[in-house]
């Protein structure tokens, strides 16, 4: 169980140098390299609220503080949705009457006959909190918008906001007022000004509109600080009434009610759910999806999914045998070809520091040269993760096979087969075979290490990759095979003492 839920054992290496599971990682088809969570754009595609799956506009939710107005999460668990529980109440009975003389009036009076109402209230069935404990009255429809928490210092909060946001737009026109006496207008055709020497604020002195000149922006007015020199000083029964810790609201409480931060459990209020996302994944170097999920938030489905698990082979660790230093050991991997495409694979050693500083500056002088090119385009490569040598070392030295192996398409109807084939033709590495996964043996041998310390071998698998075919009628056959690498790094255990064996 530690295999599955611990540190991760089989590492791969992405395109700007950072050690990610090969589940997290994606893979650009377009550049045909991996790609991590920082070599990709993250971009909102949509809001919704996952309770109700109420799908809302970007714009919307802004305007909502991204929170939902008909659900609302339990402040006292905090995982846990309120829902709407119905009661009912005795009430009495409204009669209309028409008073005499009078047309077209009708008034309200009460009978003394009791009826029954029935009325809504909040209630969590995970811990059995309800609006009634803050004093919330019920309401007669479960979709009545219940009352909010009047907040102290709101106004303080209001006028803060509004400062920041008129000196967010100051900045913003006066960048812009900057940027437009700097730029020249270039017209084909002499312009009026050109021949006598006069600029636009010249003329509009002598024809006497200077009036209509454009002023400088103020400034919005400073708002006054919050500080204050005078702090209430601490009651004194403080240190020695008791306390209950029943009443009192946990940090994970009073978090999630950042204006209010209330100390006792009787003042906390319901709380607007928080509304969710789907995000589209782009690479920074081709600005192409990698991830695009469908927009109607019911869906699970994605449009486009290039995850790197279904198209770089995968590499697992069966078995591994005591590790001692110096010492040869066998470590069995098992590979899976996710692809609907054979593929031939070798494995070859790491590059070394002078090799992978090479291949830095390459990638480097290739983003240079696209950003060159792609000038006059609209969709520019934005600024990306700067690759960096890997930090990770090996701590064994691998001994790699001496010939190649190729591993079956993926066969959707063979993984109910239990049969283990063994093809006389493969290499003697190799263990066995079945559907799309094969399994080979390699020898390991730790370099001079202490017990306990973590042995780590690495390898580059080169692998071939088939392009998807088009689906239109002039690049239908244009399936295309590419030849690529992958640098993995294997966690294969720790050494062991030699003297209890």
């Amino acid at each position: 169980m530690d295999f599955l839920t611990s540190k991760n054992y089989v590492n791969y290496v992405c395109q700007c140098g950072l050690l990610k599971p090969l589940t997290n990682l994606y893979f650009c088809r377009h550049c045909l390299n991996l790609r991590c969570s920082f070599c990709c754009h993250h971009e909102v595609d949509s809001h919704f609220c996952r309770n109700c799956l109420e799908n809302i506009p970007s714009s919307e939710a802004k305007l909502r503080k991204n929170k939902c107005n008909s659900c609302f999460d339990c402040p006292s668990c905090s995982f846990s949705v309120l829902s709407a529980r119905a009661t009912t109440i005795q009430v009495p009975m409204t009669v209309k009457e028409k008073p005499e003389g009078e047309e077209g009036t009708t008034s309200e009076a009460s009978s003394g006959k009791m009826v029954a109402k029935k009325m809504y209230y909040l209630a969590c069935l995970a811990c059995r909190y309800s609006s009634r404990d803050v004093g919330i009255s019920d309401q007669a429809s479960q979709n009545f918008c219940w009352p909010e928490q009047e907040y102290m210092h709101a106004n303080r909060f209001n006028t803060i906001l509004d400062y920041y946001q008129a000196l967010v737009l100051h900045d913003k026109q006066v960048k812009q007022d900057e940027k437009r006496r700097k730029t020249t207008k270039q017209s084909k055709f002499q312009s009026m000004t050109d021949r006598t020497g006069l600029n636009v604020s010249a003329i509009r002195r002598q024809m006497g509109f200077d009036k209509t000149a454009s002023k400088p922006k103020n400034k919005p007015a400073s708002i006054s600080p919050s500080m204050t020199e005078e702090v209430e000083e601490l009651p004194e029964n403080i240190f020695t009434q008791p306390i209950n810790l029943k009443n009192i609201t946990t940090i994970k409480q009073r978090f999630t009610q950042p204006a209010n931060q209330p100390e006792s459990v009787k003042h906390l209020y319901p709380q607007h759910k928080n509304l969710s996302i789907k995000r589209s994944i782009r690479c920074r170097h081709c600005e192409h999806n990698v991830i695009k999920p469908e927009y109607n938030p019911t869906s699970i489905k994605y449009r486009i999914q290039q995850f790197a698990s279904s198209h770089v082979p995968e590499v697992r660790i069966i078995k591994c045998y005591p590790l001692m230093p110096n010492k040869s050991a066998f470590i069995t991997l098992k590979l899976t070809n996710p692809t609907m495409n054979d593929m031939t694979i070798t494995i070859m050693e790491l590059p070394t520091e002078d090799e992978e500083v090479m291949m830095i500056d390459e990638m480097k002088k290739n983003f240079e040269s696209l950003t060159v090119s792609s000038k006059s385009s609209l969709m520019r490569p934005s600024l990306i993760e700067d690759p960096r040598i890997v930090s990770c070392k090996p701590t064994a030295k691998l001994e790699l096979p001496d010939s190649s192996f190729v591993i079956n398409q993926r066969d959707d109807s063979a993984e109910f087969d239990d049969d283990i084939q063994v093809d006389k033709k493969d290499p003697k590495f190799v263990i066995w075979r079945k559907a799309n996964k094969i399994a080979i043996e390699l020898s390991i041998t730790p370099n001079d290490l202490k017990v306990n310390d973590e042995v780590i071998v690495g390898f580059t698998m080169h692998y071939t990759y088939s392009t998807v075919p088009s689906t239109t009628a002039e690049r239908k056959d244009s399936q295309q095979r590419h030849a690529l690498n992958a640098r993995v790094y294997l966690n294969v255990g720790n050494i062991v003492d030699s003297s209890n064996k």
